[in-house]
């Protein structure tokens, strides 16, 4: 669905700093180009709306963060044309990880914070599925490639839709379901406004490793000193159920 009268409200999303993109040192994210895009949300309930990066799992499907989606008829897959025009695809269908919890950061539950979208009609035949991993041990200073759509300056919303990429660090608390990562180079680079919902790669760029949920910033900045992701090998059951069930096989 190309971006038109009726999608003025998913647009305006565009301008609301919902989640966390890459601020600090990242660089040109193109070779990522056919693995990732945006997910948007707009809401009517007075939930927010929001701008979020997602990887491409099956030409149809979108793997995001839960906390970039709201119902189906409020979030849509973003992506530019061949003409660089902004397309919109409207969602069939959104499922979030039945271990999700909204206010988690409150109540400090246990959460994966993990959805997928099915989008309406395939996306063009540029978009191919990224491959995820299936488990794989990590060591605190092993590096990652990261990706996504969001701000480049912190609050800025207009710097926000180009995809960027960078490299980041595992650190400690070494966990079984969540990766913590830092700058190696310690120049501030890390996920910001609009990268929720992208992915971690491997350095080499073959893998998801990771989905980003959160970040936060040094001395009172909310990037660019730790992101967090969802590993996505413990919940590949979940995702690989779904996304089985909306294929019909």
């Amino acid at each position: 669905m190309k971006l038109g009268i009726g999608a003025l409200a998913f647009a305006a999303a565009l301008c609301v700093h919902d989640a966390k993109a890459l601020v600090g040192a990242s660089s040109d994210g193109g070779a990522f180009a056919p693995h990732v895009v945006m997910v948007l949300k707009s809401s009517t309930r007075g939930a927010g709306a929001g701008i979020c990066s997602g990887v491409v799992v099956a030409r149809d499907i979108v793997l995001t963060a839960a906390h970039c989606v709201g119902l189906a008829g409020e979030t849509r897959v973003h992506f530019r044309g061949d003409g660089g025009e902004p397309v919109l695809l409207s969602v069939a269908a959104v499922a979030t990880h039945p271990q999700y919890r909204a206010n988690a950061a409150r109540t400090r539950e246990r959460s994966i914070d993990l959805a997928l979208v099915r989008s309406a009609t395939p996306l063009p035949a540029r978009f191919h599925p990224a491959p995820l991993d299936a488990g794989r041990a990590i060591s605190v200073g092993d590096r990652f490639r990261i990706a996504g759509f969001g701000v480049t300056r912190e609050r800025v919303g207009p710097s926000a839709g180009v995809l960027r990429a960078g490299t980041l660090a595992a650190r400690a608390p070494l966990s079984a379901i969540l990766l913590w990562a830092e700058d190696p180079e310690r120049g501030g680079f890390g996920a910001c406004e609009g990268d929720s919902g992208g992915p971690v790669f491997t350095e080499a760029g073959d893998t998801v490793v990771a989905i980003v949920d959160w970040a936060e910033g040094a001395n009172g900045k909310g990037c660019g000193k730790l992101t967090q992701g969802a590993l996505v090998a413990p919940q590949r059951g979940w995702i690989d159920a779904v996304s089985r069930g909306w294929s019909g096989r």
